[in-house]
Protein backbone atom coordinates (compact mmCIF):
# COMPACT_ATOMS: atom_id res chain seq x y z
CA UNK A 1 0.00 0.00 0.00
CA UNK A 2 1.09 3.35 -1.11
CA UNK A 3 1.05 5.35 1.86
CA UNK A 4 -0.31 8.77 1.71
CA UNK A 5 2.72 11.72 2.01
CA UNK A 6 1.62 14.52 4.26
CA UNK A 7 2.74 17.91 5.76
CA UNK A 8 0.98 19.08 9.53
CA UNK A 9 1.14 22.87 9.64
CA UNK A 10 1.42 23.66 13.08
CA UNK A 11 3.03 26.09 16.09
CA UNK A 12 4.07 23.26 18.69
CA UNK A 13 0.64 22.28 19.92
CA UNK A 14 -2.31 21.47 18.15
CA UNK A 15 -0.31 19.70 15.41
CA UNK A 16 1.40 17.75 17.12
CA UNK A 17 -2.41 16.78 19.45
CA UNK A 18 -3.44 15.68 16.10
CA UNK A 19 -0.24 13.65 14.98
CA UNK A 20 -0.23 11.49 18.29
CA UNK A 21 -4.16 10.91 18.06
CA UNK A 22 -4.48 10.30 14.39
CA UNK A 23 -1.23 9.62 12.59
CA UNK A 24 0.85 8.40 14.69
CA UNK A 25 -0.09 4.41 14.74
CA UNK A 26 -2.10 5.12 11.18
CA UNK A 27 0.07 2.80 8.97
CA UNK A 28 -2.15 4.47 5.73
CA UNK A 29 -0.16 7.61 6.56
CA UNK A 30 3.57 8.95 5.95
CA UNK A 31 3.81 12.38 7.89
CA UNK A 32 6.95 13.85 6.08
CA UNK A 33 6.79 16.99 8.11
CA UNK A 34 5.64 19.53 10.45
CA UNK A 35 5.63 23.35 10.08
CA UNK A 36 6.02 26.00 12.23
CA UNK A 37 5.03 29.33 12.40
CA UNK A 38 3.18 32.12 15.31
CA UNK A 39 5.92 31.36 17.88
CA UNK A 40 10.01 32.09 17.12
CA UNK A 41 12.47 29.38 17.74
CA UNK A 42 10.39 26.42 17.10
CA UNK A 43 11.47 24.81 13.74
CA UNK A 44 14.84 23.57 12.57
CA UNK A 45 13.87 20.66 15.79
CA UNK A 46 12.63 17.18 14.85
CA UNK A 47 9.25 15.41 16.75
CA UNK A 48 11.30 13.02 18.38
CA UNK A 49 11.01 9.62 17.65
CA UNK A 50 10.02 8.10 21.18
CA UNK A 51 7.07 11.01 20.60
CA UNK A 52 6.39 9.71 17.04
CA UNK A 53 6.56 6.12 17.36
CA UNK A 54 7.40 3.17 15.38
CA UNK A 55 6.58 4.26 11.87
CA UNK A 56 8.94 7.19 12.56
CA UNK A 57 12.41 5.75 13.84
CA UNK A 58 13.70 8.56 12.82
CA UNK A 59 11.49 11.23 14.52
CA UNK A 60 9.98 14.05 12.35
CA UNK A 61 11.59 17.21 11.07
CA UNK A 62 9.72 20.64 12.02
CA UNK A 63 10.41 22.70 8.84
CA UNK A 64 9.74 26.49 9.04
CA UNK A 65 5.96 27.57 7.50
CA UNK A 66 7.82 29.56 4.71
CA UNK A 67 9.02 26.44 3.26
CA UNK A 68 5.40 25.17 3.21
CA UNK A 69 5.05 25.10 -0.86
CA UNK A 70 8.90 24.10 -1.75
CA UNK A 71 8.54 21.04 0.57
CA UNK A 72 5.29 19.91 -1.18
CA UNK A 73 7.09 19.54 -4.46
CA UNK A 74 9.86 18.29 -3.51
CA UNK A 75 9.19 15.29 -1.15
CA UNK A 76 5.88 14.94 -3.83
CA UNK A 77 3.42 15.94 -0.71
CA UNK A 78 -0.17 14.55 -1.32
CA UNK A 79 -2.12 16.46 1.88
CA UNK A 80 -1.53 19.04 4.14
CA UNK A 81 -3.24 19.36 7.56
CA UNK A 82 -3.72 22.79 8.74
CA UNK A 83 -3.46 22.06 13.04
CA UNK A 84 -3.17 26.09 14.67
CA UNK A 85 -5.52 28.49 15.32
CA UNK A 86 -6.17 31.97 16.35
CA UNK A 87 -6.14 33.29 12.81
CA UNK A 88 -8.68 35.00 10.57
CA UNK A 89 -10.60 32.99 7.86
CA UNK A 90 -9.26 34.61 5.32
CA UNK A 91 -5.78 33.27 6.20
CA UNK A 92 -6.59 29.55 6.58
CA UNK A 93 -8.09 29.91 2.77
CA UNK A 94 -5.22 31.45 1.92
CA UNK A 95 -2.82 28.81 3.27
CA UNK A 96 -5.43 26.60 1.41
CA UNK A 97 -4.91 28.00 -2.15
CA UNK A 98 -1.01 28.10 -1.72
CA UNK A 99 -1.67 23.92 -0.86
CA UNK A 100 -3.74 23.60 -3.61
CA UNK A 101 -1.48 25.70 -6.04
CA UNK A 102 1.30 23.55 -5.02
CA UNK A 103 -0.24 20.57 -5.61
CA UNK A 104 -1.82 19.16 -2.54
CA UNK A 105 -4.58 18.17 -0.56
CA UNK A 106 -5.37 20.88 1.72
CA UNK A 107 -7.15 19.34 4.88
CA UNK A 108 -9.00 20.28 8.49
CA UNK A 109 -9.19 17.59 11.15
CA UNK A 110 -12.74 17.94 12.94
CA UNK A 111 -13.02 18.75 16.32
CA UNK A 112 -14.55 16.14 17.83
CA UNK A 113 -12.58 13.21 16.46
CA UNK A 114 -9.52 14.81 17.90
CA UNK A 115 -10.93 14.46 21.61
CA UNK A 116 -9.74 11.85 24.24
CA UNK A 117 -12.34 10.89 26.61
CA UNK A 118 -11.42 10.89 30.33
CA UNK A 119 -12.44 8.33 33.45
CA UNK A 120 -13.75 11.58 35.22
CA UNK A 121 -15.74 14.62 34.42
CA UNK A 122 -14.02 17.20 32.27
CA UNK A 123 -14.97 21.23 31.94
CA UNK A 124 -13.59 22.56 29.21
CA UNK A 125 -12.97 26.75 29.19
CA UNK A 126 -11.63 28.13 25.40
CA UNK A 127 -12.54 31.47 23.74
CA UNK A 128 -12.94 32.77 20.91
CA UNK A 129 -10.31 34.96 20.62
CA UNK A 130 -7.00 35.00 22.77
CA UNK A 131 -7.09 37.22 25.27
CA UNK A 132 -10.30 36.84 25.41
CA UNK A 133 -10.24 35.79 29.25
CA UNK A 134 -9.78 32.24 29.60
CA UNK A 135 -7.62 32.45 32.50
CA UNK A 136 -9.48 34.16 35.04
CA UNK A 137 -12.48 32.17 33.59
CA UNK A 138 -10.55 28.52 34.86
CA UNK A 139 -9.06 30.16 37.93
CA UNK A 140 -12.95 30.92 39.37
CA UNK A 141 -14.14 27.91 38.40
CA UNK A 142 -11.43 26.01 39.93
CA UNK A 143 -12.13 28.04 42.93
CA UNK A 144 -15.87 27.08 42.73
CA UNK A 145 -15.32 23.32 42.81
CA UNK A 146 -12.52 23.20 45.35
CA UNK A 147 -14.98 25.09 47.41
CA UNK A 148 -17.27 22.28 46.81
CA UNK A 149 -14.62 19.80 48.21
CA UNK A 150 -13.86 18.41 44.45
CA UNK A 151 -10.28 17.42 43.81
CA UNK A 152 -8.91 19.32 40.16
CA UNK A 153 -5.93 19.26 37.95
CA UNK A 154 -6.55 21.84 35.48
CA UNK A 155 -4.57 20.66 31.87
CA UNK A 156 -3.27 23.83 30.04
CA UNK A 157 -3.20 23.65 25.94
CA UNK A 158 0.30 22.60 24.70
CA UNK A 159 3.07 25.24 24.89
CA UNK A 160 6.30 22.95 24.28
CA UNK A 161 8.81 24.91 23.72
CA UNK A 162 12.22 23.28 25.06
CA UNK A 163 12.82 19.57 24.64
CA UNK A 164 9.74 18.03 23.26
CA UNK A 165 10.86 14.43 25.41
CA UNK A 166 11.17 15.87 28.72
CA UNK A 167 8.30 18.09 27.89
CA UNK A 168 6.33 14.41 26.99
CA UNK A 169 4.22 15.25 30.46
CA UNK A 170 4.81 18.05 32.67
CA UNK A 171 3.02 18.54 36.19
CA UNK A 172 2.83 21.79 38.33
CA UNK A 173 2.45 21.64 41.75
CA UNK A 174 4.80 24.51 43.22
CA UNK A 175 6.69 27.23 41.94
CA UNK A 176 9.83 25.51 41.87
CA UNK A 177 8.18 23.28 39.32
CA UNK A 178 8.81 26.29 36.86
CA UNK A 179 12.24 26.49 37.28
CA UNK A 180 12.61 22.69 37.34
CA UNK A 181 10.97 22.18 33.97
CA UNK A 182 12.92 25.84 32.41
CA UNK A 183 9.74 27.14 31.67
CA UNK A 184 9.42 30.54 29.56
CA UNK A 185 7.63 33.60 30.03
CA UNK A 186 4.62 32.59 28.11
CA UNK A 187 4.37 29.09 29.78
CA UNK A 188 4.64 30.64 33.38
CA UNK A 189 2.05 32.84 32.58
CA UNK A 190 -0.39 30.37 32.37
CA UNK A 191 0.88 28.12 34.89
CA UNK A 192 1.75 30.14 37.49
CA UNK A 193 -1.85 31.48 38.42
CA UNK A 194 -2.88 28.45 38.76
CA UNK A 195 -0.25 27.33 40.92
CA UNK A 196 -0.54 30.77 43.31
CA UNK A 197 -4.39 29.77 43.30
CA UNK A 198 -3.74 25.90 44.93
CA UNK A 199 -4.49 24.13 41.37
CA UNK A 200 -2.03 21.54 40.11
CA UNK A 201 -1.82 21.65 36.56
CA UNK A 202 -0.64 19.43 33.91
CA UNK A 203 1.16 20.61 30.59
CA UNK A 204 3.49 18.56 27.76
CA UNK A 205 3.34 17.01 24.86
CA UNK A 206 1.40 13.53 24.63
CA UNK A 207 -1.75 14.24 25.63
CA UNK A 208 -3.18 10.72 26.65
CA UNK A 209 -0.17 10.53 28.76
CA UNK A 210 -1.17 13.61 30.50
CA UNK A 211 -4.30 12.82 30.91
CA UNK A 212 -4.22 9.25 32.05
CA UNK A 213 -1.70 10.58 34.77
CA UNK A 214 -3.86 13.49 35.83
CA UNK A 215 -6.91 11.71 36.16
CA UNK A 216 -5.69 9.38 39.27
CA UNK A 217 -5.14 12.51 40.96
CA UNK A 218 -8.52 14.19 40.38
CA UNK A 219 -12.06 13.92 40.45
CA UNK A 220 -12.83 16.75 37.89
CA UNK A 221 -10.62 17.97 34.86
CA UNK A 222 -10.08 21.21 33.59
CA UNK A 223 -9.35 21.74 30.33
CA UNK A 224 -7.72 24.97 30.47
CA UNK A 225 -7.69 26.35 26.30
CA UNK A 226 -5.05 27.85 24.56
CA UNK A 227 -5.20 30.40 21.74
CA UNK A 228 -8.76 29.67 20.67
CA UNK A 229 -8.37 26.01 20.06
CA UNK A 230 -10.96 23.76 20.33
CA UNK A 231 -10.44 20.98 23.39
CA UNK A 232 -7.87 18.06 23.24
CA UNK A 233 -10.67 16.28 25.63
CA UNK A 234 -14.66 15.61 25.06
CA UNK A 235 -16.28 18.21 27.88
CA UNK A 236 -19.04 17.18 29.83
CA UNK A 237 -19.23 21.26 30.05
CA UNK A 238 -18.04 23.13 27.09
CA UNK A 239 -17.37 26.96 28.23
CA UNK A 240 -16.45 29.60 25.69
CA UNK A 241 -15.36 33.13 26.43
CA UNK A 242 -16.34 35.87 24.21
CA UNK A 243 -15.10 39.18 24.24
CA UNK A 244 -17.05 42.27 23.92
CA UNK A 245 -14.07 44.58 22.50
CA UNK A 246 -13.40 42.56 19.40
CA UNK A 247 -17.05 41.76 18.26
CA UNK A 248 -16.99 40.05 14.88
CA UNK A 249 -13.97 37.96 15.71
CA UNK A 250 -16.35 35.00 17.15
CA UNK A 251 -17.86 34.71 13.47
CA UNK A 252 -13.90 35.15 11.61
CA UNK A 253 -11.55 33.47 13.28
CA UNK A 254 -10.55 29.63 13.13
CA UNK A 255 -11.91 27.62 15.04
CA UNK A 256 -13.77 30.69 16.87
CA UNK A 257 -17.34 29.56 15.36
CA UNK A 258 -16.65 25.95 15.93
CA UNK A 259 -16.23 26.61 19.67
CA UNK A 260 -18.87 28.79 19.79
CA UNK A 261 -21.18 26.31 18.08
CA UNK A 262 -20.18 23.57 20.57
CA UNK A 263 -20.51 25.49 23.46
CA UNK A 264 -22.84 25.07 26.55
CA UNK A 265 -22.02 28.28 28.21
CA UNK A 266 -20.78 31.22 26.49
CA UNK A 267 -19.33 34.26 29.07
CA UNK A 268 -19.51 37.49 27.85
CA UNK A 269 -16.82 39.00 29.15
CA UNK A 270 -15.49 42.49 30.08
CA UNK A 271 -18.95 44.04 30.25
CA UNK A 272 -17.39 46.49 32.50
CA UNK A 273 -14.77 47.83 29.72
CA UNK A 274 -17.12 47.71 26.93
CA UNK A 275 -19.77 49.42 24.98
CA UNK A 276 -23.96 48.46 25.38
CA UNK A 277 -24.17 48.40 21.59
CA UNK A 278 -21.46 45.88 21.33
CA UNK A 279 -22.44 43.62 24.09
CA UNK A 280 -25.37 43.43 22.11
CA UNK A 281 -24.37 42.96 18.72
CA UNK A 282 -21.87 40.20 20.79
CA UNK A 283 -25.41 38.08 22.20
CA UNK A 284 -27.05 38.65 18.87
CA UNK A 285 -24.24 37.26 16.96
CA UNK A 286 -23.95 34.18 19.98
CA UNK A 287 -27.13 33.54 19.15
CA UNK A 288 -26.89 33.52 15.40
CA UNK A 289 -24.62 30.34 15.60
CA UNK A 290 -25.96 28.88 19.23
CA UNK A 291 -29.18 28.97 20.15
CA UNK A 292 -29.15 26.55 23.47
CA UNK A 293 -26.30 27.78 24.72
CA UNK A 294 -26.43 29.24 28.16
CA UNK A 295 -24.94 33.16 27.99
CA UNK A 296 -23.29 34.60 31.15
CA UNK A 297 -22.17 38.16 31.67
CA UNK A 298 -18.77 38.78 33.26
CA UNK A 299 -16.40 41.49 34.60
CA UNK A 300 -12.28 41.14 34.76
CA UNK A 301 -12.13 44.11 37.24
CA UNK A 302 -8.43 45.32 37.56
CA UNK A 303 -6.64 45.87 41.42
CA UNK A 304 -3.15 47.19 41.53
CA UNK A 305 -0.83 47.35 44.28
CA UNK A 306 1.06 50.74 44.68
CA UNK A 307 -1.53 53.01 42.77
CA UNK A 308 0.65 56.11 44.07
CA UNK A 309 3.15 55.31 41.78
CA UNK A 310 0.97 55.80 38.73
CA UNK A 311 -0.38 58.90 39.73
CA UNK A 312 1.10 61.39 37.61
CA UNK A 313 3.55 59.79 36.58
CA UNK A 314 5.48 58.79 33.37
CA UNK A 315 5.31 54.77 32.63
CA UNK A 316 5.97 52.08 30.61
CA UNK A 317 2.95 49.54 30.09
CA UNK A 318 4.02 45.43 29.79
CA UNK A 319 1.28 43.44 28.75
CA UNK A 320 0.69 40.00 28.26
CA UNK A 321 2.33 38.96 24.90
CA UNK A 322 0.05 36.72 22.88
CA UNK A 323 -2.73 38.58 23.65
CA UNK A 324 -1.11 41.73 21.79
CA UNK A 325 0.81 39.97 19.15
CA UNK A 326 -1.45 37.04 17.44
CA UNK A 327 -4.08 38.31 19.62
CA UNK A 328 -4.29 41.47 18.31
CA UNK A 329 -5.71 43.45 21.63
CA UNK A 330 -4.29 46.95 21.89
CA UNK A 331 -4.71 47.11 25.41
CA UNK A 332 -4.84 45.34 28.49
CA UNK A 333 -4.88 45.66 32.18
CA UNK A 334 -2.04 47.62 32.30
CA UNK A 335 -3.11 50.48 30.17
CA UNK A 336 -6.46 50.23 32.16
CA UNK A 337 -4.70 50.72 35.12
CA UNK A 338 -2.68 53.48 33.66
CA UNK A 339 -6.34 55.08 32.59
CA UNK A 340 -7.72 54.61 35.78
CA UNK A 341 -5.07 55.92 38.18
CA UNK A 342 -4.09 58.69 36.57
CA UNK A 343 -0.76 58.47 34.37
CA UNK A 344 0.66 61.17 33.19
CA UNK A 345 1.57 59.58 30.08
CA UNK A 346 1.86 55.75 28.46
CA UNK A 347 5.63 55.97 26.95
CA UNK A 348 6.13 54.19 23.86
CA UNK A 349 8.68 52.13 24.20
CA UNK A 350 9.72 51.23 20.50
CA UNK A 351 12.61 53.51 20.47
CA UNK A 352 14.40 51.70 22.44
CA UNK A 353 13.39 48.23 21.91
CA UNK A 354 16.80 45.48 20.80
CA UNK A 355 17.22 41.83 19.68
CA UNK A 356 14.39 39.48 18.94
CA UNK A 357 11.80 42.19 20.62
CA UNK A 358 12.33 44.84 17.81
CA UNK A 359 11.89 41.30 15.33
CA UNK A 360 8.79 40.88 17.65
CA UNK A 361 7.53 44.16 16.70
CA UNK A 362 9.04 44.10 13.10
CA UNK A 363 6.36 40.96 12.61
CA UNK A 364 3.44 42.67 14.56
CA UNK A 365 3.52 46.36 13.56
CA UNK A 366 0.47 47.21 15.52
CA UNK A 367 1.69 46.52 18.92
CA UNK A 368 1.73 50.41 19.25
CA UNK A 369 3.08 51.94 22.68
CA UNK A 370 2.77 49.28 24.83
CA UNK A 371 5.23 45.92 25.83
CA UNK A 372 4.49 42.79 25.03
CA UNK A 373 6.15 40.51 27.68
CA UNK A 374 7.56 38.69 25.44
CA UNK A 375 9.91 35.33 26.48
CA UNK A 376 10.17 32.02 24.43
CA UNK A 377 13.71 32.16 24.98
CA UNK A 378 16.38 32.99 27.72
CA UNK A 379 17.55 35.67 24.65
CA UNK A 380 14.65 37.04 24.36
CA UNK A 381 13.79 37.17 28.21
CA UNK A 382 17.26 39.44 28.56
CA UNK A 383 16.23 41.43 25.18
CA UNK A 384 13.22 42.10 27.32
CA UNK A 385 15.03 42.84 30.49
CA UNK A 386 17.69 45.81 28.24
CA UNK A 387 14.24 47.17 26.87
CA UNK A 388 12.60 47.63 30.34
CA UNK A 389 15.98 49.16 31.78
CA UNK A 390 16.33 51.73 28.50
CA UNK A 391 12.85 53.24 28.68
CA UNK A 392 13.00 56.80 30.25
CA UNK A 393 9.99 56.06 32.77
CA UNK A 394 8.88 56.83 36.12
CA UNK A 395 7.26 52.90 36.89
CA UNK A 396 6.78 50.05 35.20
CA UNK A 397 2.88 48.74 34.97
CA UNK A 398 3.26 45.21 34.60
CA UNK A 399 -0.53 44.14 33.30
CA UNK A 400 1.35 39.92 32.76
CA UNK A 401 -0.77 37.81 35.24
CA UNK A 402 2.85 36.89 36.61
CA UNK A 403 6.14 38.58 38.59
CA UNK A 404 7.50 39.47 36.07
CA UNK A 405 10.24 40.55 38.41
CA UNK A 406 11.28 36.99 39.46
CA UNK A 407 12.42 36.47 35.47
CA UNK A 408 13.75 39.89 34.46
CA UNK A 409 15.66 42.79 36.73
CA UNK A 410 14.08 45.73 36.45
CA UNK A 411 15.52 48.65 38.17
CA UNK A 412 12.23 50.95 37.99
CA UNK A 413 9.39 51.22 40.57
CA UNK A 414 6.54 48.90 39.45
CA UNK A 415 2.89 48.44 39.94
CA UNK A 416 1.64 45.13 39.44
CA UNK A 417 -2.03 44.36 38.26
CA UNK A 418 -4.28 41.63 39.16
CA UNK A 419 -7.66 40.45 37.49
CA UNK A 420 -9.90 37.87 38.59
CA UNK A 421 -13.72 36.78 36.69
CA UNK A 422 -16.60 38.06 38.68
CA UNK A 423 -20.04 37.30 36.81
CA UNK A 424 -22.63 39.93 36.23
CA UNK A 425 -26.12 39.41 37.57
CA UNK A 426 -27.73 35.32 37.09
CA UNK A 427 -27.14 33.12 35.21
CA UNK A 428 -23.68 32.93 36.34
CA UNK A 429 -20.79 30.04 37.06
CA UNK A 430 -22.39 28.38 40.07
CA UNK A 431 -25.34 27.39 38.63
CA UNK A 432 -23.96 26.35 35.58
CA UNK A 433 -21.55 24.23 37.83
CA UNK A 434 -24.56 22.46 39.63
CA UNK A 435 -24.26 19.22 37.91
CA UNK A 436 -20.67 18.66 39.56
CA UNK A 437 -21.37 20.68 42.47
CA UNK A 438 -23.88 18.11 43.58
Amino acid sequence: MQRIRTIIMGAAGRDFHNFNVVYRADPRYDVIAFTATQIPNIDGRRYPASLAGPLYPQGIPILPEADLAAVIATERIDEVVFSYSDVPYAHVMERGSLVNTAGASFKLLGATPTMLKSTKPVISVCAVRTGAGKSQTTRRIASLLRDAGLKVAAIRHPMPYGDLERQRVQRFAAIEDLRKHECTIEEIEEYEPHIVNGTVIYAGVDFGDILAQAQEEADVILWDGGNNDTPFYKPDLHIVVADPLRVGHELSYHPSETNLRLADVVIINKVDAAEAGAIATLRQNIRRRNARATIIEAASPISVDHADRIAGKRVLVVEDGPTLTHGEMRFGAGVLAADRFGAAEVIDPRPWIVGTIAETFAKYPKIGALLPAMGYGEQQVRDLEATIAAVPCDAVIIGTPIDLTRLVTIKQPTVRVRYELQEVGKPDLSEALKPFLR
